[in-house]
């Protein structure tokens, strides 16, 4: 039998404020470079790369969404069917930080609780930050959600965050998969309990039914042999009496000689 190689699509979506870097992370992860030329996303734009962990394939979809707000009846649209998520904000601008729980609210409100990490980027702007590194470590303490700090322009750290998003991916797929199968056998097993069960209640009828036909033959058998006694009975007490009846009323023989 041939194998074949599966691959396992994950939507991802990265969101946040505009010029954070979101743009220039996904360029860098999935084509290598990075470049200093902002150029504003347009409602969305869409990058894929195909990774392996553990022999597993995964193509990694990632749409990268504009962050201003005029453009948010556009970019709502994009985030159904996003199976995990990406919130970027930046060192150097702290709207982009007090934004988090307003961008990670817009994505529940589309598609739900999906599993989302917080990037806090341009580490190497951190000497003359806005936003320190313990902000970002209360705020995803807070908010319970994996924290990357990271490098665009350095490329410190970047693959790790899609690296951790299809190993979680693959976690809760297995976690899934395993309770589902679990469940099935539990259900196979309350189903065939109440299968036996059954049976032995049409087994314990079948036996009644059985057991009172037997007697009821009994019955009937006893009820027949009763009544041919009664008629033997009725017959040799019967028979004596015809008898004495018939010579009582017979002539005597002796009569005749008189």
């Amino acid at each position: 039998m041939i194998e074949e190689d599966f691959e396992v699509c994950i939507k991802v979506i990265i969101v946040g404020n505009g010029a954070v870097g979101k743009s220039s992370m996904i360029q860098r992860y999935c084509k290598g470079f990075f470049t200093k030329n902002y150029k504003k996303t347009i409602g969305v734009d869409f990058l894929e790369k195909e990774i392996e962990i553990e022999e597993d394939l995964f193509r990694l979809m990632l749409w990268d969404t504009a962050g201003q707000e005029e453009y948010d009846a556009i970019t709502k649209s994009y985030y159904r069917g996003a199976q995990a998520c990406i919130i970027v904000f930046s060192t150097v601008d702290s709207d982009s930080f007090e934004a988090v729980p307003i961008w990670n609210q817009k994505v529940i409100d589309e598609v739900g609780h999906v599993n989302t990490v917080l990037v806090l980027n341009k580490m190497d702007l951190i000497r003359g930050a806005l936003v320190t590194e313990l902000d970002a470590d209360n705020l995803a303490k807070k908010m319970n959600m994996k924290l990357f700090k990271t490098s665009v322009k350095n490329n410190e750290n970047v693959n790790d965050i899609f690296t951790y998003l299809a190993q979680s991916h693959m976690q809760f797929s297995r976690e899934n998969a395993r309770n589902s199968s679990l469940s099935q056998y539990r259900y196979v097993q309350e189903v065939g309990d109440v299968d036996l069960a059954d049976d032995e209640d049409e087994d314990e009828e079948k036996d009644d039914e059985e057991n009172s036909c037997k007697v009821k033959k009994e019955k009937k058998k006893k009820k027949k042999k009763k009544k041919s006694s009664n008629n033997k009975k009725l017959s040799v007490t019967f028979h004596p009496t015809q008898h004495r009846l018939r010579r009582k009323s017979s002539h005597s023989p002796f009569k005749c000689f008189n």
